[in-house]
């Protein structure tokens, strides 16, 4: 049965507002399209920028429950579509026999891939570089966030993009993440990558990302070994925020085509 419902994943410095653009593409294709918001994060951009608490207090496992108590309420396998950290969400959510088909878009890598290009250090340092700030939410200057997330953009767009959508993050998170590739063990993103039982996966880089460069969806792709289908596909000229970069629909299409055609 070809899946009739799409959930899309939203990932760090952003809200399922991110996906506004993507969930009425899709809905206009007749598909059901669920864009769960991380458990706090159910206020506006505005409120959450004004009060960060919910999300210095948000961890990786009550991020994953929610969205597999989202999933549990459907009555067939839908197609999951994550973005950054949701991409890693993603690959847990699959992993966990979640899903009939995952899309990762320029993905944060699961447990063990520890590829870290100067470009990540570059656009993470304003988070990582307090130890003291581990326990906070930390946000991204606009400046900072144009590395990031919007480098193909221009300053208007980036600007106009930062203000709709950008939240601060949970430095305790990208702490975690770190720590995990140096103190293995089935932390909060591990996956099996030898999971023949998982749904198919296709990885998808922007040429230009910053934050994820293709260099790590690559090697998390690699990673796999099990027999279920991994593909990575390439989009030269994109940046991180890929979902809001002018000829995302091609993009969206393209991806729902491959999930649709692998669907099981």
């Amino acid at each position: 049965m070809t899946p009739d419902t799409i959930v899309l994943v939203h990932g760090f410095w952003v809200t399922a507002r991110s996906w506004e653009h993507w969930r009425t593409h899709y809905e206009k294709q007749g598909y059901r399209v669920l864009t769960p918001y991380y458990p706090g994060f159910e206020v506006e951009v505005e409120a959450l920028n004004a009060d960060p608490s919910p999300i210095a207090a948000v961890t990786v496992p009550r991020i994953i429950s929610h969205l597999e108590s989202v999933i549990d309420e459907l009555s067939t396998p839908p197609i999951i579509i994550g973005h950054s950290a949701g991409g890693a969400f993603t690959q847990v959510l699959l992993d966990h026999g979640y899903g009939a088909a995952g899309v990762a878009i320029n993905s944060a890598p699961t447990e063990g891939v520890v590829v870290a290009p100067p470009s990540q250090l570059k656009s993470t340092f304003p988070i990582l570089r307090n130890p003291a700030n581990r326990h906070k939410a930390i946000g991204f200057t606009h400046e900072q966030w144009h590395y990031a997330f919007t480098n193909t953009f221009t300053e208007e767009e980036s600007r106009a993009l930062y203000e709709r959508y950008h939240v601060p993050a949970s430095a305790n998170i990208l702490w975690g993440s770190l720590l995990a590739n140096i103190q293995p063990g089935h932390q909060d993103v591990w996956v099996d990558y030898r999971n023949d039982k998982r749904a198919p996966l296709l990885f998808v880089s922007g040429g230009e990302d910053h934050l994820m460069p293709p260099s790590v969806q690559k090697s998390n792709a690699r990673h796999y070994r099990s027999d279920t289908v991994t593909e990575v596909r390439e989009y030269p000229g994109y940046a991180h925020l890929l979902p809001a970069q002018e000829g995302w629909e091609r993009i969206a299409d393209e991806v729902l085509a491959w999930a649709v055609a692998h669907a099981r």
